[in-house]
């Protein structure tokens, strides 16, 4: 690694500061860590406002070709931290004079649900492929995160549950809309109903997880060599595969063969092509592309 990129390293590493992850840059991949052990990872504030914002950066910047979010210590997340249901939109009650509580409360609720539903959303929504790499135990607004995922990878001892409905509440900050595309229905309502632990055996079985490791070293060592294989690859060939098996896997097969079409036929790159089969005949790194920058619409630059 050069000065420049490890200059560039160090800069991306302080711009992207958290009171709550730990993010660091290993060559092409952002290694993000969930880093609140001490409250089991409990999802707080802090939470679910710098998840969209540093996945958002690390994507608008091209900071990264592929990303790993992880976590620290025996559990991967023990979902949303309890103090946030102490808020406003959480109350019930509607003893306003003027019943302005009872009109607005479900409209704040919908407000805040959908910040919440927004921040998970981000994984999907990047350009860039999320690993995740989930040790010990994976609960309620945990299960949210990870479906958003593009590849889950595991420890044995790893565990998941739709815990919400132990508590008397509807999963609602993604899980159900994307593990019926990842889980049969029958298993979904199963684990839905019962709130059941969902072992890392089963969800290998299932395809939930594509690979298990024996500890959390070896998860993400495992987890960081799947990350390498994909930065080396063409960015925008990447990028190309993610979104097409995303319109596929929600639209029929003619229309995922149209948009195949569109994508190639708009986005297909000759020199990306060339460069392919340079590096793969020579058995070298490609020198591809990387994605472009997005303009923040928002800035003041």
């Amino acid at each position: 690694m050069n000065k420049l990129e490890v200059a560039d390293q160090n800069q991306n590493q302080n711009q992207y500061q958290s009171n709550y992850f730990a993010i660091e840059f290993l060559g092409h991949v952002a290694h993000i860590k969930l880093n609140r052990p001490e409250k089991r990872n409990a999802m707080n504030w802090d939470f679910w406002r710098d998840l969209p914002r540093i996945i958002g950066d690390i994507d608008r910047n091209s900071s990264a070709r592929c990303i790993v979010l992880s976590s620290t210590g025996p559990i991967f997340s023990a979902g949303l931290d309890l103090s946030l249901f102490g808020q406003d939109v959480f109350s019930s009650s509607t003893t306003n004079k003027k019943n302005e509580k009872e009109l607005q409360t479900p409209q704040n609720f919908m407000n805040f649900l959908s910040f919440l539903q927004e921040s998970i959303s981000s994984l999907q929504k990047a350009r860039i492929p999320v690993i995740c790499a989930i040790q010990g135990g994976c609960i309620g607004g945990g299960v949210d995160l990870i479906c958003s995922a593009d590849i889950r990878l595991a420890t044995n001892d790893a565990f998941f549950s739709i815990r919400e409905t132990k508590i008397g509440m509807v999963a609602d900050v993604g899980t159900f809309p994307r593990i019926v595309k990842l889980l049969p229905e029958g298993i979904v309502k199963e684990l839905a109903f019962t709130g059941r632990n969902f072992s890392a055996q089963e969800a290998k079985d299932y395809g939930f997880v594509n690979r298990l490791y024996g500890s959390h070293e070896a998860l993400i060592e495992g987890a960081l060599e799947i990350a390498k294989e994909i930065a080396s690859n063409s960015p925008a060939a990447v990028f190309g595969c993610k979104k097409v098996i995303d319109f596929a896997r929600d639209h029929t097969i003619d229309e995922g063969l149209d948009w195949i079409n569109m994508w190639n036929a708009s986005m297909l790159s000759q020199s990306e092509l060339m460069e392919g089969f340079r590096s793969y005949k020579d058995k070298t790194e490609g020198n591809f592309a990387e994605l472009p920058k997005l303009k923040d619409h928002f800035s003041k630059d």
